[in-house]
């Protein structure tokens, strides 16, 4: 099975607190509702204490046109989806790999457009092959981080001598509309955040990354679309850029639909939910990882990773679940622990991977 020897991430450069951010919301919204201070309990509520943004707050004080943001999506994409790839594939505890034994390149994105993709451009900035293959996914939004492992994995079981990168870059951020005063961009200002992650995905019969250290191995995945939910989330393009739409009705879909969806996934692996011990969850936010808890039966402590990150970073989009899972790769595990790699996405739509910590 395709195991994964790595993942990185890399930080924007301005990190917020949740403080500023709720004073910028409540400066900015104000005029907008009566009742202001109300909904900005949001931001109180959500469990979040900092986020990383592309750019200074001042920056988000006046109105930015499409063009200029998407400027910067794709110039910040660049740069800092090189520098978490050059982490990646230079990790301290192994030899750096060859930038010519990358086979593939997963670029994953939702929050910028660029023609050509952002993997091309870097491919111009570090020494791949000009051969390495180029796959780019948009619009998985919350789901594409783990819908990107998936489908190396699927790479992988094809050419099982290939090593695959899976790289995501999300600047929610540079989305955000001076001049949207509904309560979905309200609810987005005090959830989403910028975050860039990397992941190194190798063959069976790849050599590279193989060590007596454990690592998660990918044993199956399934991706499910739930029919006519495209109002659930996702974006509505407009002149001026992406607008959020996210509906309040997330947490309720999460805790009817998701259960039996997993639980066909654990009865096709002859597995049942006592047998998994890591829960690598995206944190969507507060209620949709109460949500998973409730529709899972789980112990509120299977999520505490999770609620780590979204506490530390908030919610990046795709690149999420990226670091959740460096936190389960980075403590003790046993030999033939289990795992469910889960993220939930526009569509509506679920991606779910059962790994395994093998040698």
């Amino acid at each position: 099975m395709p195991r994964i020897a790595a993942v990185e991430t890399v930080n924007p450069p301005h990190k917020l607190s949740q403080k500023e951010t709720m004073e910028f919301a409540r400066n900015l919204f104000q005029d907008a509702f009566s009742d202001i201070e109300r909904l900005l309990k949001v931001f109180q509520n959500g469990e979040i204490s900092s986020r990383y943004f592309v750019m200074p707050i001042e920056w988000f004080k006046e109105k930015r046109s499409f063009q200029e943001k998407n400027d910067l999506y794709i110039d910040f994409a660049t740069n800092l989806g090189a520098e978490c790839i050059q982490k990646c594939m230079g990790h301290a505890d192994r030899p750096i790999i060859p930038y010519e034994n990358i086979d593939a390149i997963f670029f994953i994105s939702s929050s910028g457009l660029s023609t050509p993709s952002i993997e091309a451009r870097i491919m111009n900035m570090l020494p791949f092959s000009s051969h390495t293959k180029r796959i780019p996914i948009w619009g998985l939004g919350c789901a594409g981080g783990a819908s990107g492992f998936s489908r190396a994995f699927d790479y992988c079981k094809a050419y099982p001598k290939s090593n695959v990168l899976v790289l995501s870059v999300e600047l929610c951020s540079l989305t955000f509309q001076h001049e949207d005063f509904s309560k979905s961009n309200l609810v987005g200002t005090s959830l989403f955040a910028d975050g860039v992650a990397c992941a190194l995905i190798c063959g069976d019969e790849s050599d590279i990354g193989k060590s007596s250290e454990l690592k998660p191995y990918i044993l199956d995945t399934m991706s499910t679309l739930k029919p006519h939910s495209e109002d659930v989330m996702g974006w509505e393009v407009k002149d001026t850029g992406l607008y959020v739409v996210f509906s309040r009705d997330i947490p309720n879909v999460i805790r009817t639909w998701l259960k039996p969806n997993v639980d066909e996934f654990l009865d096709r692996n002859q597995l049942t939910g006592e047998q998994i011990k890591n829960f690598i969850a995206h944190p969507g936010g507060k209620k949709v990882l109460q949500a998973y808890v409730d529709a899972l039966g789980l112990p509120l402590s299977k999520t505490d990773i999770s609620r780590d990150v979204l506490m530390s970073n908030g919610n990046m989009s795709s690149a999420t679940v990226f670091y959740v899972l460096k936190q389960f790769m980075a403590i003790e595990q046993n030999e033939g622990d289990l795992g469910i790699m889960a993220a939930l996405g526009p569509g509506f739509s679920s991606e779910l991977l059962l790994v395994e910590w093998r040698k």
